[in-house]
């Protein structure tokens, strides 16, 4: 009986010290867990804030088609998400997430910026990424727009004209090269100006392009859209034009109070009701298939503003 007793006494032992050390042993694999969620959430708003800074320089102030990049420690999502039902002018929305120990961190809280609109699919991964920047008028100033790739995509410019070769040259971004023939951009995504039926076909003149799977027409207007449209999917694209036909309207109108300022002392630029009609126009404005009729508008006042002995910009 004392040796039964006494076995009971020692499995109790034993039984307490593997339940303790379990217990103590999930204690510490939690918090570890914790600690290092913590620390990828940390890198993670590090890394969307040092993107945050790195927008600034792209801005109106410094020269355009510039470009800049930034290099991260471990694997990168940088989620673009547009906006554009929310507020005057809709809202660019930056998060970020990054991966450690095999595993993807839970997306930081969104960035919120009004007067940026960054082109670029929804979702772009890697370590490095490439952003550059060129301003967008209609027919005045309206806003710099910014382009964000990853270095881990390539994309291969097949053809194109003249000035576009000499821009992307001088641009010297490294995941993007300018060949004669299609067959040289292996593992590239293929952009197309002359009907090869590639990723990305461009008719240059008409000013619209389509993607190999979407099969869906997108209208642009000049090279700052071309390239907004050749970098972001479909839907960012549409949302970040509507963003900034936002502004255009607001513009129209602020312009269109210019002229009534000066036509009281004595200088009518006679754009008044023209402005009037592009604000309107701009703030009803639904998708890139309303290009057409806004640029049209646009390039009359631009001409009339050249014209007048007042001009507004």
């Amino acid at each position: 009986m004392r040796n039964k007793r006494a076995f009971m006494e020692i499995s109790f032992a034993w039984l307490f010290a593997i339940i303790a050390g379990a217990v103590i042993l999930f204690i510490a694999i939690f918090a570890a867990t914790k600690i290092i969620n913590l620390g990828q959430t940390t890198n993670s708003a590090t890394s969307q804030n040092q993107i945050a800074v790195l927008l600034n320089p792209l801005e109106t102030s410094f020269q355009s088609d510039q470009l800049t990049s930034i290099t991260v420690s471990t694997p990168t999502i940088i989620y673009n998400q547009c906006d554009s039902e929310n507020g005057a002018f809709g809202n660019q929305i930056i998060s970020m997430s990054q991966k450690s120990f095999n595993k993807w961190s839970t997306p930081t809280n969104g960035q919120a910026f009004q007067n940026k609109y960054i082109f670029s699919d929804s979702s772009v991964q890697g370590q490095q990424f490439y952003l550059f920047s060129k301003p967008f008028s209609l027919p005045f100033k309206v806003s710099d727009v910014i382009y964000m790739t990853s270095s881990s995509e390539y994309y291969c410019f097949v053809n194109p004209p003249q000035n576009i070769q000499d821009e992307l040259s001088n641009l010297n971004e490294k995941n993007i090269i300018v060949v004669n023939d299609s067959s040289s951009c292996t593992g590239s995504v293929t952009v197309c100006f002359y009907g090869e039926n590639c990723d990305i076909d461009v008719n240059y003149d008409k000013g619209e392009l389509t993607k190999s799977g979407n099969g869906n027409v997108i209208s642009f207007y000049g090279d700052t859209l071309m390239y907004g449209a050749i970098f972001s999917d479909t839907q960012t694209y549409e949302c970040q034009l509507k963003r900034l036909m936002m502004r255009e309207s607001q513009l129209a109108f602020l312009y269109q109070d210019k002229s009534n300022t000066i036509t009281q002392i004595g200088c009518n630029s006679g754009l008044g009701p023209d402005l009037i009609q592009l604000g309107s126009s701009s703030n009803s404005f639904n998708s890139s298939a309303d290009l057409n009729n806004l640029v049209y508008l646009a390039n009359k006042i631009q001409d009339e503003n050249g014209g007048t002995l007042c001009p507004l910009w």
